[in-house]
């Protein structure tokens, strides 16, 4: 865990509301994991005290600047919904922002997982996009990849364009204008029986909706999710990120993102 200010490269909207900001921040990136996330102090460089909390986002991609440098740069996804992402959304490139990172447990892929099924929704698509980034690097694995994308309407879905070429995308929308009529955990249901683990990332109400439909399964499948719990520190000294699980009181930010859907969620 480091605390760097991190450099912009650039910014770009990659549909309506939602941004993607690259950053240049070895200290942050060198080691980190899809589903681990930073903590964006957005108004250190500016007055210090609006917003008085950092914000958590998750690790969205990775890249190198040329196919000869060793230290990666990584990128950010995020919608337009209040004082972190508009700052964010603002600064031009040379602009610095101090966050820190990486923070919390990352997915993990077993080795014997052939079938990986993603499923998530608005932004949390992000740490879903790392995963089958990197995922996709290794064919060695011979990996199949189901994305499952759920969203209002057609002008909220992620583009199909900026995933890897090896995924298999599937989209749902709420009014039916693209894809599938009804919810992501529809798309969820068709497909639990041929994952060999899940991986999932999106609001409460989608994995309260998840849970029955892995118990009617009666299979145990595991599938790991990523909670978006608001954070006041990101590091488990504030204890305002309790999650409560089968196991006890867990922390978000420490003990998490990452948690056992039914550890979480065991009755919906």
């Amino acid at each position: 865990m480091r605390r760097a200010a991190a450099r912009v490269i650039q910014t770009e909207e990659i549909y309506p509301g939602t941004f993607v900001t690259w950053y240049d921040a070895p200290a942050l990136s060198q080691h980190a994991k899809p589903g681990q996330f930073v903590m964006v102090d957005a108004g250190a460089e500016r007055s210090g005290l609006d917003p008085l909390l950092p914000r958590a986002f998750s690790y969205y991609r990775f890249r190198y600047a040329s196919p000869h440098d060793s230290e990666r740069q990584f990128a950010l996804l995020y919608s337009l919904i209040g004082r972190v992402t508009e700052q964010m959304a603002s600064m031009q490139p040379g602009d610095r922002v101090w966050m820190t990172g990486p923070l919390g447990r990352g997915f993990e892929v077993r080795r014997s997982a052939a079938n990986l099924l993603l499923v998530g929704g608005g932004v949390g698509i992000a740490p879903l996009v790392a995963l089958a980034d990197a995922e996709s690097e290794h064919a060695s694995r011979s990996r199949s990849i189901v994305l499952c994308f759920g969203a209002r309407g057609a002008e909220g879905v992620y583009p199909a364009e900026l995933l890897p070429p090896q995924v298999e995308y599937q989209v749902a929308t709420e009014d039916g204008s693209m894809g599938r009529p009804g919810f992501v955990t529809d798309l969820f249901a068709e497909h639990l029986s041929w994952a060999d683990q899940s991986f999932a990332c999106g609001p409460v109400p989608m994995f309260r909706a998840m849970s029955p439909i892995v118990r009617r399964d009666g299979m145990s499948r595991p599938v790991q999710i990523l909670m978006e719990t608001e954070m006041a520190c990101g590091t488990g000294i504030c204890y305002g990120c309790a999650v409560f699980t089968k196991r006890g009181v867990k922390l978000c930010c420490k003990d998490g993102p990452r948690f056992e859907l039914l550890d979480v969620y065991p009755n919906g």
